[in-house]
C-alpha cells in the first residue's frame, strides 16, 4: 500500500458511555435549499453520503431523519415571509439528529472535526445553501397519550408529518413561564383528539467559531423555543385544527409569537421522490 493510500492516523476522541439510560440531550437541525437544477444530485449526495459521514457515524448520535417540503407544503408556511426561511420557497429539506444526553460536547468536537475533514477531502456539495443550521438543547416533551411514542423514538417512528414551530416568548415572560403554560394548559387542551402525537421543545445553542464557513452564524436567541410537532397524518390535514390553532391560542395568550411554522414530510430513502415537487414554478 502506498503512503498516499494508507489510512491517516487521527487524534482519538474519548468515547465512554457506560450504562446510562438512552435519553435525548441535544440535537442538530439543519434546513437546506438545493439550487435549482441540482436537486436530484443534492438529494443523492446527502442521503447516500453526508447523512452518514457527516453525522450518523459519530459518537452518541443515536438517531437521525430527513424530511422534505413540497411546494404545496410550503404554501402552508406561516408567517410569510418568516424570520427563519425568508421567502417560503426556501428550505426544501430539513435533517434532524438526536444526540445522547450528557455527551453533546464530545459529539460536537467530533462533528466539527469531521465536517472540516469532509470539506478538505472534497466530500461536500457546493450547489446548496444553508437556510437554518443550529444546535439545540432538548428541554421537554408532551405526548398526546401518556404511554405514546417517547421522543427518543420519534425519528424512527413512521410519522407522516413533521412541523418545526419557532416561538419567541413575549417581553416580560420567562422561558419557564411560557413552558408551564404550554405544558399544563395549552397543549393538554389542544392535543386530545387531534393528529398531533408528540411535541418536543428545544432551545438554541450557538455554533462554535470553527464551524464551516458556509454555515451562517445565527444568534442563539434566549427568547426562542423550538417546538417539533410529530403528526400521524400529512401536515395539510392537521394544519388548520392543530398548527394554525396553536398559533392563534399562543398569540391570544400574550405569551409568545410564532416566527415560523414549517411543515415537512419524511423523505423516502433510496429514491428521488419529491425532488420534482419542491417549487411551484
Amino acid at each position: 500500500m502506498s503512503e498516499d493510500a494508507a489510512p491517516k492516523k487521527r487524534r482519538p476522541i474519548e468515547v465512554g458511555a457506560e450504562a446510562e439510560p438512552v435519553k435525548l440531550g441535544s440535537m442538530l437541525l439543519t434546513v437546506v435549499e438545493p439550487r435549482r437544477g441540482h436537486e436530484v444530485a443534492y438529494n443523492r449526495w446527502y442521503e447516500r453520503d453526508h447523512f452518514y459521514a457527516g453525522c450518523m457515524v459519530g459518537p452518541y448520535n443515536f438517531a437521525g431523519r430527513r424530511f422534505v417540503a413540497t411546494a404545496g407544503l410550503k404554501a402552508l408556511r406561516d408567517p410569510d415571509p418568516s424570520l427563519i426561511t425568508g421567502e417560503p420557497s426556501r428550505g426544501s429539506y430539513v435533517s434532524v439528529y438526536w444526540v445522547l444526553q450528557g455527551y453533546h460536547d464530545i459529539w460536537n468536537r467530533w462533528a466539527l472535526r469531521q465536517v472540516n475533514a469532509l470539506h478538505a477531502a472534497g466530500r461536500m456539495f457546493d450547489q446548496r445553501d444553508h437556510v437554518h443550521t443550529l444546535l439545540y438543547t432538548f428541554c421537554w416533551e408532551q405526548r398526546r397519550d401518556p404511554d405514546g411514542v417517547p421522543v427518543e423514538l420519534a425519528l424512527d417512528h413512521p410519522y407522516r408529518g413533521f412541523v418545526t414551530v419557532f416561538i419567541d416568548r413575549a417581553e416580560g415572560i420567562t422561558n419557564e413561564g411560557l413552558w408551564e403554560w404550554l405544558r399544563t394548559e395549552h397543549l393538554p387542551g389542544l392535543l386530545p383528539g387531534t393528529d398531533a402525537d408528540l411535541v418536543a421543545a428545544f432551545t438554541p445553542i450557538a455554533l462554535e467559531v470553527d464551524a464551516p464557513g458556509d454555515v451562517p452564524r445565527e444568534a442563539a436567541s434566549d427568547r426562542r423555543t423550538l417546538l417539533l410537532w410529530f403528526l400521524k397524518t400529512p401536515p395539510e390535514v392537521a394544519w388548520e385544527p392543530v398548527i394554525a390553532e396553536h398559533r392563534r391560542r399562543l398569540e391570544a395568550s400574550g405569551k409568545g409569537t410564532v416566527v415560523a411554522a414549517l411543515p415537512f414530510i419524511p423523505t423516502i430513502p433510496g429514491t428521488d421522490t419529491y425532488t420534482d415537487k419542491l417549487w411551484a414554478d
